[in-house]
């Protein structure tokens, strides 16, 4: 990226001091992510600034008004509550010195810029069900904060993103066209999916009688969105806000599930070593329950299917991107997708094979959590 643009890109927004420098910064595959340095009488102060995908948001203004919102509903939550490190618990855009939070370059670039949190950083992977219950209070916690946010409803800045039966339809289609000539290998795979029908629209019924709300949620709770106090470890601030968009609160945690519990990488091959880890799921529900206090008891129920769904579902994704010609996830090789599929769905086999086990973690962290409520009074 041309400096000519960054340091126009730096210019463009009331970040005190002189500008020194800008470079990519970061592991993220989505947005441009650029690290912008300044002096500010002597001081060296960075900042963050971020080009959105518009490949990925197609309408990059609905993104902006959520995060507005979002971010400083966070820090009026923490204010009432007394927090006093309210900069390194919340996300703060800077204004944009043409108004508003954004700014759009001369190339149709949408930017914005965010303060940047000092001795904090992120890791990719949980290694341990330390690292699972921290990340699972940080996403409840994020979940709490917003659960009162006033009306208007935010964008859904993917539409249907989580939503199971779309996802099936659009596999399906997929299918039906077979664009590339693909079906023939994957054909197990869709039969495994199609088999599953039954369970796609169990969530969305119990939305549709009203008995699981719709919540806020952030729909990408990987550990890396979780910055973690360099010196403590302690969980400081949910990032990459995105996706965050009306949803169930299911969505979210059963992602966690998703990515936490196996032990292997989403791609892997040897699909032997593909398995939920009782250990690192009971570090969820638990660091979940800490953070999520809101959760009403129907939402608590459906904690252990939650996982199962959405690793379904995003199986039922890969698969399809793979039918359609690898036209969206990022692939290193021919078949990458079906792959992720295979994955998926061994995990999703394994989830089955210990489902009653998960409930019953779910019924006794749930049961804790109770006790704990109650001991604190009100």
């Amino acid at each position: 990226m041309k400096q000519a643009l960054l340091r126009e890109v730096a210019a463009a927004f009331e970040i005190p001091g002189r500008w020194l420098s800008s470079a990519r910064f970061g592991s993220g595959h989505i947005n441009d992510t650029i690290l912008a340095l300044f002096d500010e009488d002597g001081r060296t102060t960075r900042w963050v600034q971020q080009r959105i995908n518009r490949s990925v948001f197609h309408e990059p203004e609905k993104v902006m008004e959520n995060v507005a919102r979002v971010t400083e509903h966070q820090r009026h939550a923490l204010l009432l509550k007394g927090t006093t490190d309210i900069e390194r618990r919340a996300l703060r855009l800077v204004p944009a010195r043409s108004g508003g939070y954004s700014f759009v370059d001369p190339e149709g670039g949408h930017w914005r810029t965010y303060h940047f949190i000092e001795g904090a950083s992120s890791q990719d992977v949980i290694l341990s069900p330390a690292d699972a219950r921290v990340a699972a209070a940080a996403f409840g916690r994020f979940q709490e904060q917003l659960a009162d946010l006033p009306g208007p409803r935010l964008h859904e800045t993917i539409p249907r993103f989580h939503h199971a039966r779309a996802r099936f339809e659009a596999l399906l289609d997929a299918a039906r066209a077979d664009a590339h000539g693909r079906l023939r290998e994957c054909r197990a795979e869709l039969d495994f999916l199609l088999a599953h029908e039954t369970v796609v629209d169990r969530l969305l019924a119990l939305h549709e009688k009203g008995i699981l709300p719709e919540r806020i949620t952030h729909n990408d709770t990987k550990l890396n969105n979780v910055l973690l106090d360099d010196r403590t470890g302690e969980a400081l601030c949910v990032i990459d806000l995105d996706t965050v968009m009306p949803g169930l609160a299911l969505y979210d945690f059963g992602d966690l599930v998703r990515s936490a519990t196996s032990p292997t990488a989403e791609d892997e091959r040897d699909l032997s070593k593909v398995a939920l880890r009782p250990e690192m799921f009971a570090a969820l529900v638990e660091g979940y329950l800490e953070g999520a206090h809101f959760l009403l008891p129907a939402e608590r129920a459906e904690l252990a299917f939650s996982g199962l769904l959405i690793t379904l579902v995003i199986g039922m994704r890969f698969l399809t991107d793979h039918l359609r010609g690898d036209l969206y996830f990022r692939i290193h090789h021919p078949g990458h997708n079906l792959e992720r599929c295979r994955t998926q769905l061994r995990l999703v086999a394994s989830m089955e094979g210990q489902s009653e086990r998960m409930q019953a973690i779910v019924e006794a962290a749930t049961a804790r959590a109770s006790v704990s409520l109650a001991s604190r009074g009100p």
